[in-house]
């Protein structure tokens, strides 16, 4: 059985971790963001918010978990495995900063391929900011383009996510990789 990786991608603030939870509740692998817990462990080192400070320090070691993500979720045994952000969300965010790269990142994410993509549009109802997320509602709308920008740059087809609860939002995607 080849597993189908699956990344639901979208600005800050768009459901992304409400359905990831939602999917693992219903007993799917799932692999959550990590950018909270390097920017929490960033904390702990004494830098308030690394990827203001030091974005491609920060960059880098988002690429690194998500490629070991990529690579434990296409080694996984199971017919789905659902990533919240995916290599490309990573070249995305740097563009809407107007940081420059090295090509690393950009080699990464032609060398880790995702099965699907979804996106959530930015949802103003469910918008919030918190220590970990400095963006406002319409940084959050730039973000979404430039994700849409990204993934589609390394041919993907991004499935759209309606709005809705996190029960019917979990049931389109769910229902949406099945019947492919």
């Amino acid at each position: 059985m080849n597993t189908k990786t699956i990344v639901i991608t979208g600005g800050p603030g768009s459901g992304k971790t409400s359905i990831i939870n939602e999917l693992t509740n219903r007993g799917f692998t799932c692999f959550e963001e990590i950018s909270r817990q390097i920017t929490l462990k960033a904390r702990e080192d004494g830098i308030e918010q690394l990827f203001l400070t030091s974005p491609i320090q920060f960059s880098e070691l988002l690429l690194e978990g998500r490629i070991k993500q990529h690579v434990e979720a296409v080694n996984s045994k199971n017919e789905f495995v659902f990533l919240d952000r995916g290599i490309p969300d990573i070249p995305a965010y740097m563009d809407f900063k107007g940081d420059t790269y090295p090509d690393l990142f950009r080699n990464a994410c032609k060398e880790n391929i995702y099965d699907y993509v979804f996106i959530l549009a930015p949802w103003q109802d469910i918008f919030t900011s918190d220590s970990e997320r400095y963006e406002n509602f319409d940084q959050a709308l730039e973000i979404h383009e430039k994700l849409l920008e990204t993934y589609t740059k390394y041919g993907y087809n991004l499935r759209d996510v309606p709005f809705g609860s996190i029960e019917s939002r979990a049931d389109h995607i769910i229902n949406v990789v099945k019947a492919l």
